[in-house]
């Protein structure tokens, strides 16, 4: 990774709130539990609709949100960071910053 880029994800980063790993794990609990019924959609299908989507850019990973069952899909592309939420339960984009 080149330097700016590195620079730019450092300084784009949201930081995570901290959570006790009860949470955390009650967290993916939830969400195991919402994929095992249906409920919830699983991340590589909520990635096979939104990647293609997103030409020129380049995919850098997610974040989930259990508690409101929100994918938000992280992009690059032109050195600007692009964050697409996704609705887990209908695969519904929710949200979208960056161009």
């Amino acid at each position: 990774m080149t330097m700016p880029i590195a620079l730019l994800l450092a300084l784009t980063a949201q930081p995570m709130p901290e959570q006790a790993p009860d949470q955390r794990h009650s967290d993916q609990m939830r969400a195991f539990e919402a994929r095992r019924e249906g409920r919830l959609l699983p991340l590589r299908e909520i990635e096979g609709r939104v990647v293609p989507t997103m030409r020129g850019a380049q995919y850098l990973g997610f974040d989930f949100d259990a508690g409101a069952g929100i994918y938000t899909l992280k992009f690059l592309r032109n050195g600007a960071v692009i964050w697409v939420e996704v609705d887990g339960h209908s695969g519904q984009i929710v949200g979208r910053t960056g161009r």
